[in-house]
């Protein structure tokens, strides 16, 4: 059975071990020009995502277009994927940039957020 993995007795699809098993960042960008943060998830190292930002190879809707200098403000390592989308819609629904300061200026913030959106 090519592509599949198995678990307690249950087949998973192996793009699903992809989610899993990958390191993940929630990331922060700031653009000076904008006075925005930008924010995401990725899979890829921060400062990669960052240049890709910064080529703008997410295509001409994406945000990060409006503005050439970008700097990455803040990466989070997370133990995976789902919680750094946990971390993600969290940062996102409080709409501030003084808490996302706060977040750089204050590391137990993370702390306590990453053990609250632990995955396992």
């Amino acid at each position: 059975e090519p592509r599949w993995a198995h678990k307690a007795g249950k087949k998973f699809p192996a793009f699903f071990y992809y989610f899993i098993f990958m390191d993940a960042y929630f990331y922060i960008l700031h653009s000076q020009k904008l006075g925005r943060f930008y924010s995401g998830i990725t899979t890829l190292d921060p400062s990669q995502r960052l240049e890709n930002h910064v080529n703008k190879i997410y295509g001409n809707s994406n945000f990060t277009r409006k503005a050439d200098d970008w700097n990455l403000f803040l990466a989070i390592k997370c133990q995976d994927f789902s919680q750094a989308r946990k971390l993600e819609i969290h940062i996102k629904k409080m709409k501030s940039s003084t808490y996302i300061q706060n977040l750089k200026m204050y590391p137990e913030i993370i702390e306590k957020l990453l053990s609250k959106f632990k995955s396992f």
